[in-house]
């Protein structure tokens, strides 16, 4: 049972990671039920996500390391250093100040509700602005701190927050702003998993750690990652993400009603 659990954990993270409703949200949600996993096991299976947006993206990714020699491509790389840089140092500074993931339900919903009613507004406001594909300095530097407040309260969404914000900061082409964040959170994921297995090398807490089911998880979270990604990047060629929002207000409507009658915690 335990291997079927961690399945559907990677199922979940693989759907959720990219789509806009928030994974570290509904991983906390499922393993109410599910059983609760390590913090180590949390960071690491985004590492299957992430691989999967590697693989979508690895033609765009080889030609921006490849192409140094052009402009265009070399601003839009330093852009992204940049980016991930704002959130490594932030990231470090949360941890130093011993940041732990809350484990309650309520700020989980709270955090889905606002996130969507803030998804409506932000495309509300994107809508009306010129159709613009450029990233900025300013989307950049806010696409790093936006990350990290992700990061903080889940629930929020990281390919939420951080596309909505370069939407509103100039970047309002849906595509253009999805695919930056999506570059920005390959190394931010990647670092963070490693992060988190060398400190828990470090502590010793590896040795503690259920690595066959971690490895399913990944693998799941990998396949069905790539397929979400897949579609996502289709749908928001002709779709906003109106749906997603809609999603978020009624399942965190949901779990704060849920919450109140005392049947989740």
């Amino acid at each position: 049972m335990d291997f079927i659990n961690a399945a559907l954990l990677g199922i979940i993270e693989g759907i959720t990671e990219f789509l806009p409703i928030s994974s570290t949200g509904h991983l906390i949600i499922a393993e109410h039920w599910l059983g609760e996993r390590s913090e180590l096991f949390n960071v690491v299976i985004q590492a299957g996500a992430i691989l999967a947006v590697t693989l979508i993206y690895w033609k765009r990714i080889v030609s921006l390391l490849t192409g140094w020699s052009d402009p265009e491509a070399r601003d839009y790389l330093q852009k992204i250093i940049v980016a991930f840089v704002i959130t490594c140092v932030l990231g470090l500074i949360v941890k130093k100040m011993g940041f732990e993931l809350p484990t309650r339900i309520t700020p989980v919903a709270w955090a889905l509700v606002i996130g969507g009613v803030w998804m409506i507004l932000a495309e509300t406001v994107a809508a009306r602005l010129p159709d613009r594909a450029r990233i900025t300095w300013t989307v950049a530097i806010a696409v790093g701190i936006a990350q990290i407040v992700a990061g903080v309260f889940p629930g929020t969404s990281r390919s939420a927050t951080t596309i909505f914000i370069a939407m509103l900061l100039g970047t309002s082409n849906r595509p253009a702003a999805t695919e930056f964040a999506f570059l920005v959170g390959i190394p931010t994921m990647y670092a963070a998993s490693g992060f988190e297995l060398l400190s828990q090398i470090k502590d010793g807490g590896i040795v503690h750690e259920d690595w066959t089911a971690l490895i399913v998880a990944v693998v799941f979270s990998t396949v069905t990652a790539f397929i979400a990604v897949k579609w996502l990047l289709g749908f928001i060629q002709t779709h906003r993400f109106t749906s997603f929002a809609i999603y978020r207000l009624i399942f965190g409507g949901l779990l704060l009603a849920l919450a109140s009658a005392g049947t989740l915690a």
